[in-house]
């Protein structure tokens, strides 16, 4: 979340073993489902322009293998709602299990941070309550309110826990916009705990200078982000994009002297083909 933290069930978007209770039911072949392969493999490349952390003024450009995973299971999904390990599901309210991650940052590579510890990449993981608002019998368009609560591990040599994310955000999907084009709009507000703002914004005093004094960073409201993406496939190649405005005023660590601009905008292109799919075929929705 204070990172460029990029979660894998955004709008649009294609966990771990399911752990929870779920009741499957037959699925009802109507006019508006099909039947698709179990799952479908390929591989692709993704060019992100992420910035170093949320409120930093230096951003990276990347150039990144894009694997393309659809899985079609009972329990475990990977589609256009994301990655998920389904816990629980009704026709309003599904729990599973959601994840997140976001990119390292090299302190010598960033001005506000010279002097200070590298920031490790982070992964995330936890409960997300999915609350269908809105949506027709295909799902075609839908409104969600999702409740995402993650706990956040350093990617490093020696893990350590940093805290914990909330980030409920409302979700609408559209499919098949102007000819085939998957649409997906995010918004919502973010939360932190006092150690996950400590790891992005606070300032020990053995690092602190007359540009950067010593900062102890609160628990609380960390700005909101909204983001536009949209994908279609082409026959076997699959092609998303992504918009992404984060704002971090009014944030509790808005008055850190690692924050140095309280807005940003962030975008990504990607690529994949598919390259094998499953014999066995299950009814999807259309």
């Amino acid at each position: 979340m204070a990172g460029p933290t990029w979660a894998v069930d955004p709008p649009d978007a294609p966990a771990s073993a399911p752990t929870g209770l779920h009741v499957p039911q037959p699925a009802a072949e109507t006019p508006t489902s099909v039947k698709r392969p179990l799952w479908e493999l390929g591989i692709g490349v993704a060019g992100l322009s992420l910035p170093d952390y949320r409120g930093s003024d230096q951003s990276s450009a990347y150039l990144l293998p894009l694997p393309y995973v659809v899985y079609r299971g009972t329990f475990l999904k990977a589609d256009r709602d994301g990655t998920r390990a389904l816990l629980l599901e009704s026709r309003r309210v599904k729990v599973d299990v959601s994840v997140a991650a976001s990119t390292p940052a090299r302190s010598r590579d960033n001005v506000a941070r010279q002097g200070m510890p590298n920031l490790p990449g982070t992964f995330e993981i936890g409960p997300n309550v999915n609350i269908t608002l809105f949506g027709s019998a295909d799902q075609k368009p839908r409104l969600d309110l999702r409740l995402p609560l993650r706990a956040a591990i350093t990617l490093q040599r020696s893990p350590k826990s940093v805290g914990a994310t909330f980030s409920p955000h409302l979700n609408l999907d559209l499919a098949e916009v102007a000819g085939g084009w998957n649409v997906g709009m995010l918004i919502g507000p973010q939360f932190g705990d006092r150690r996950y703002h400590a790891q992005y914004y606070g300032v020990d005093a053995a690092y602190a200078t007359a540009q950067r004094p010593a900062y102890s960073a609160r628990g609380g409201y960390a700005g909101w982000d909204a983001i536009a993406a949209t994908s279609r496939r082409f026959g076997n190649m699959w092609v998303g994009a992504f918009l992404r405005y984060d704002s971090v005023r009014g944030a509790v660590f808005e008055d850190s002297p690692l924050v140095r601009r309280s807005s940003g905008v962030t975008a990504g292109l990607g690529v994949s083909w598919v390259l094998d799919t499953s014999s066995e075929l299950v009814v999807s929705p259309n």
